[in-house]
């Protein structure tokens, strides 16, 4: 049977800890830079969805078919990812990290790049709609096999014992991308005009992704692989079926990392996607006010997920995530019964503070979920679970939050649904388990001891 490192258990001798392995910074970084093109994606593809993609691609449908159809490409970002999970999660497992995040920015990179160039309706007909939803397919499965390596890239690089901070360079990923994409397009707005801006300035915010993909290629190709997975390799560890195994031996941490997951997403999705909609159409605001705020709020999470990722590190990472949660749910209905169309200072205090309390949520999470997994099945676990987690969070709320809006004209209902979705993550918490850093520096010991 091969050695587990992981069953040592509390009375393995103290080896003392490794060095931190060169390369750790170069691992954050190219955790970042893979998660902030695929958030400055979803920013660039929802504004083009909204405006672009009802023009360019679904000409021949009224004006509201045409965009309920350039939104379901959208959704098929989402619908695609548990496949990038299940795939590349596998492979992560077997071949290795670095690899997998090699393939998956490629995947979305060339994804992206295609769509600025891809012809619309006028020019090859029904084919520009199909090729755009096979595009956005493509991107999704990306997505799906992005996160979880990226979150073992820097995690697996640094201290265990400060694997919140680290592992947050993935989270940071979000609001980067937000405002890496909104910057873009506040650009082209001030250098095109309305009709240039449909012509040809929406296939510049997407061609410019390959700027993104280019730093992030020339980072990960000169980084080798974590520390943690060539210890696995070079002991033989390496699972035969990791999906078979997750399913058969670690069913109650999946659910778990599955359900933390939730109200983080549910919370987000309220804050930077439905205040739009409920900032304009219910409230009045004007939409360069309400995204403001929203930027504004992005900007302070930059600093507040690396700040709450380290905070776990030094308190219970489950009661930190679990609080966050619970003020979560209660500031969505305070920020709602005191929101009114007058005051912009009010919107952008309401949504920083939300986005604040998403922080402190979202930076302990990487950590959380990697942890709940052994090491030789951490990249098949973090995925499905981060993708699975996705669909039934992130992916329906926006949907869900106009919905309800829309049947009980009235905010109350939405913010109940977030409390839910609150709920959810502190069973997911509750079913969780601590840190176990000796399974890492056991691994890296392993590691060393083969060099010598």
């Amino acid at each position: 049977m091969a050695h587990s490192p992981g069953s040592a258990g509390a009375g393995a001798p103290d080896a003392g800890t490794p060095p931190r392995p060169p390369g750790l910074y170069k691992a954050f970084a190219a955790s970042l830079t893979g998660t902030a093109l695929e958030w400055y994606d979803f920013a660039v593809y929802s504004a083009a969805a909204a405006v672009v993609f009802p023009i360019i691609f679904f000409p021949a449908s009224d004006p509201l078919t045409g965009t309920i159809l350039a939104f379901s490409t959208y959704a098929v970002g989402y619908i695609s990812r548990p496949v990038g999970g299940i795939v590349f999660g596998r492979l992560g497992d077997r071949i290795g990290r670095k690899k997998i995040l090699v393939i998956t920015l490629m995947i979305i990179g060339i994804a992206t790049v295609l769509i600025g160039v891809l012809p619309g309706y006028a020019s090859i007909g029904i084919a520009a709609p199909i090729i755009l939803v096979l595009l956005r397919f493509a991107q999704g499965v990306g997505v799906g096999g992005e996160w979880g390596g990226a979150v073992l890239l820097s995690s697996e690089y640094g201290d265990p014992k400060k694997r919140g901070f680290w592992a947050s360079a993935a989270q940071v990923g979000p609001p980067a991308g937000n405002l890496l994409a909104n910057g873009a397009l506040a650009l082209l707005t001030v250098l095109l005009s309305e009709e240039q801006f449909l012509d040809f300035g929406w296939r510049i915010a997407f061609l410019a992704s390959a700027l993104l993909v280019g730093f992030g290629l020339w980072i990960r190709l000169r980084l080798e692989d974590t520390p943690i997975f060539k210890a696995i390799e070079a002991h033989g560890e390496r699972p035969a079926a990791p999906i078979k195994e997750v399913f058969a031996n670690e069913l109650r941490p999946l659910i778990a990392a599955i359900l933390s997951r939730v109200g983080p997403d549910v919370l987000y999705a309220l804050f930077t996607v439905f205040t739009l909609t409920y900032g304009i159409q219910v409230l009045g605001f004007e939409r360069n006010e309400v995204l403001t705020a929203v930027l504004i709020g992005s900007g302070f999470q930059l600093f507040l997920i690396p700040l709450a990722g380290a905070v776990s590190d030094r308190v219970n990472r489950r009661l930190v995530y679990g609080i966050a949660a619970i003020l979560g749910a209660l500031w969505t209905f305070t920020f709602f019964a005191l929101l009114d169309g007058d005051n912009q200072l009010l919107l952008i205090i309401g949504i920083v503070l939300g986005l604040a309390c998403h922080s402190f949520m979202y930076g302990p999470q990487a950590a959380f979920i990697v942890e709940q997994f052994s090491p030789r099945l951490r990249a098949t676990g973090s995925s499905l679970a981060y993708t699975f987690a996705g669909v039934i969070g992130g992916a329906i709320a926006p949907l869900m939050f106009t919905v309800l809006l829309s049947n009980f004209d009235s905010w109350v209902p939405v913010a109940v649904y977030v409390a839910v979705a609150g709920i959810v993550t502190l069973i997911g918490l509750s079913l969780g388990r601590n840190p176990h850093a000796t399974e890492d520096d056991e691994y890296r010991l392993l590691l060393e001891g083969s060099k010598v």
